[in-house]
Parts: structure tokens; C-alpha cells; sequence
């Protein structure tokens, strides 16, 4: 592990400095779209609805925070006066997004003031002082382990549907991050079923383990790209990624940093809820069982959200079906099967989230018997959700 390509703190500027500078209007627009998502309409403090904007050399530099999580980016820029600025996002997107010629001058005018021109079109937005920015913790120095992007939104997307929602369960409102033995385990449940995914990766030989808020995971998964690598840094609270940035991306430059805090308090032993003995295993194609569960679900309710999964050596067939006031519907899937007659019931959605979320052609179902969760593992075994089952009724 080293340090190693994560991004130095810019120089402290002097405010006072009129600043200005000539940008694209769509690598401004690219950069603000980037960073202002985490920007709420109810910030407890004015200054937090602002994005600080620091012009030096050949980039300007968008920051945004929620004191929770904080985005940095780089675009590029001709800078004639460097200088530094925040901003309210709810006007200056809009007025960005709505310019018509492509280049933008942007110059600090007077006290917090500033002038956007662009062809004829010209605006004056009142700011706020630079120093009233919060600062974004900085993480050079500190040990890093870099992962692929495409590895880590892969990883993210087939276990981010299974987090909690119920603030009172505020540990599993994430995902659980594990570096340990090479590889990088990532893990979210809300005590129905549990996602789990797995990957080998350099220089994860220092155990870690660490829980990234919900709202951190949809930003963190929104600003990958495809290709180039995620390098992961962290100290006692929170923790940063540096995001390589692909060269054709349009404007920005370099990296994009997201800095978060951690879910304190220590996540449930996730290895207990995995059974440890396989009972009865089918193999099925993911998008037949897919399209049969949502077709079953269609004649549940809010009274009997349950499907139910039947299976017999006899017929050699996984028959799905449902049952509620409106009706019925029965669907079956052959199979090859050699083990005992097994009838189980489900939440029909914890079954096809993982479904969608996987991209491989076949998947395995194990199952034991209708008091025992079900298991739905990737060919690949780097990937397993387990799924409680219902009462059936």
C-alpha cells in the first residue's frame, strides 16, 4: 500500500484576490453535476447550500459538503485571477445549465459577488466567503488500497438493494466493507436476506473493516467510471476515495475525491445468517426465474406478499406460484433435481433483487426446507444473497 496519487491540498488563497477565469460551459455543467448531489435543501447552516469554487493555474476546483459526506473535482479552466468563492447551488446550476454560448467568464467582482457572462447573457449571483467553507479532510499520508472501478460498481450494485431502511437499525442502514486476506468483501442486509460479494485485491493484506452510509454508497456508485482504478484511504471516522478519471471524460480532470463519514458501532457477525451446510441445490436460468417470480408476484397483495417455491423429484419441476383474494397464478421451471419435496415461501422482491442485479447467464437456488433461509449463489462464487423465508400460510 502506498499513498501515492491521492490528490495534495490546494494552497490556502487569499480571498481578497479578484478572481476570474474563462470555462466550457458544458466541462462547468459536467463538473457541478459531479459534486452538487449532495447538497440538501434544508442545510442547517447557509454556507452548506453553497459549492466553494477555487480557480488556480489551468483548473478551477468544485466542493460541495453536507458535513456527512463531501465531493471534490478538478475541471479545466483559464485562469487569469486565482482566486476563491462559494456559490448557491440552487442558482447557479440552473443558470449554467441554461447558457447558450460555450464560453463562460466567471470573476469575482466585488465583496462575494460575482459576474457569470456568456455571449450576451450576463448574471450577477451573491456568494459567500471562502472561508466559511467547511475544510474536506485531506488523506495524504494515510495507508491506500486501490481496487478497479468496474470491480467495486459491480461489487456495490449486487449488494446495495439489501441495506435496511429502518433508522433504527442505523447499523445496517450501509454497506460493510471488510479489507482483509487479500481480498475486499463487501457485505449489506436488513434481516431478511443478506448480499454478500467478493473480490481479490493487491495490497489488502492489513485487516479493515468499516461501514459506509446508504447515501454515501448511491453517490460512490454514481461517480465510478468504467475503467481506471479506486484508491481507498481512511482514518479514525471517515473514510476517501480518489477516482481516476478516464481522459475523454469531457472537462474533468485528473480524479474526483468523495469523502464520507463511517457508521460507527460494529456490524452483526454476517457469517452466522450463511448456512453452513448446502441441503438440496437447483440450477437455473436467472432471467426464466426472474420473469417467472415477477409474473407469480402479480397476483400477490399487501395481505399476502408471499410466493411460493415448490419443488419435486417426481415431476423434475420448480413450480412457482401465488395465491391472494384477487386470484392465483402457477408457473413451473424444469429442472433436474434428485432431493426430497421442499415447499418454501418468499417475499417475491428479495428473490428478484439479486436476479437483476447479477449479470451471469445461470445461477444456483439451495434450499432445505420451509423453516431454513434459501440461498441464491453466482456460478462465479464470488456472490451469495440468503433469503429468509416466509410463513407459509
Amino acid at each position: 500500500m502506498g499513498n501515492e496519487g491521492l490528490p495534495h491540498p490546494l494552497p490556502v488563497l487569499n480571498s481578497s484576490v479578484i478572481m476570474k477565469f474563462k470555462v466550457n460551459r458544458n466541462h462547468f455543467f459536467n463538473g457541478l453535476s459531479s459534486v452538487t448531489n449532495v447538497v440538501g435543501n434544508r442545510a442547517t447552516m447557509p454556507i452548506l447550500q453553497n459549492v466553494l469554487i477555487e480557480a488556480e493555474g489551468d483548473t478551477i476546483t468544485l466542493t460541495t459538503t453536507n458535513l456527512d459526506l463531501g465531493i471534490c473535482c478538478r475541471i479545466k479552466a483559464s485562469v487569469s485571477s486565482p482566486g476563491r468563492i462559494t456559490l448557491p447551488v440552487k442558482k447557479l446550476v440552473p443558470i449554467i445549465r441554461a447558457l447558450s454560448s460555450s464560453d463562460t467568464i466567471v470573476e469575482l467582482t466585488g465583496k462575494d459577488r460575482v459576474k457569470i457572462t456568456s455571449g450576451s447573457s450576463v448574471f450577477q449571483i451573491a456568494g459567500l466567503p471562502a472561508d466559511q467553507f467547511p475544510p474536506i479532510s485531506n488523506f495524504t499520508g494515510q495507508p491506500t488500497i486501490s481496487i478497479n472501478q468496474d470491480d467495486l460498481g459491480d461489487m456495490l450494485r449486487k449488494v446495495s438493494y439489501a441495506q435496511s431502511s429502518d433508522e433504527n437499525r442505523y447499523i445496517l442502514n450501509g454497506v460493510f466493507f471488510e479489507f482483509a486476506e487479500g481480498k475486499l468483501t463487501v457485505v449489506a442486509t436488513d434481516g431478511r436476506r443478506l448480499a454478500k460479494c467478493e473480490r481479490k485485491i493487491a495490497g489488502s493484506d492489513k485487516a479493515l473493516a468499516l461501514i459506509l452510509p446508504a447515501r454515501t454508497i448511491i453517490e460512490l456508485m454514481r461517480l465510478l467510471k468504467s475503467g481506471g482504478e479506486a484508491h481507498v484511504s481512511h482514518n479514525e471516522r471517515q473514510v476517501g476515495f480518489t477516482i481516476d478519471i478516464p481522459k475523454n471524460e469531457e472537462g474533468l480532470v485528473d480524479r474526483i475525491q468523495l469523502v464520507s463519514k463511517v457508521v460507527e458501532g460494529n456490524y452483526p457477525n454476517y457469517r452466522q445468517v450463511i448456512p453452513k451446510e448446502v441441503g438440496s441445490k437447483v440450477r437455473l436460468e436467472r432471467e426464466k426465474l426472474l420473469e417467472s417470480v415477477n409474473r407469480a408476484a402479480l397476483m400477490t397483495d399487501d395481505r399476502n406478499n408471499t410466493i411460493r417455491m415448490s419443488v419435486s423429484k417426481k415431476s423434475q419441476n420448480l413450480e412457482i406460484s401465488a395465491k391472494s383474494e384477487s386470484g392465483d397464478a402457477h408457473e413451473p421451471i424444469a429442472v433436474k433435481y434428485e432431493g426430497p419435496d421442499v415447499n418454501i415461501a418468499f417475499n417475491p422482491q428479495y428473490i428478484t433483487d439479486p436476479l437483476k442485479a447479477l449479470t451471469e447467464d445461470e445461477i444456483d437456488f439451495e434450499f432445505k426446507d420451509e423453516m431454513s433461509p434459501g440461498v441464491i449463489r453466482g456460478l462465479k462464487d464470488d456472490f451469495l444473497c440468503v433469503v429468509m423465508p416466509q410463513r407459509i400460510s
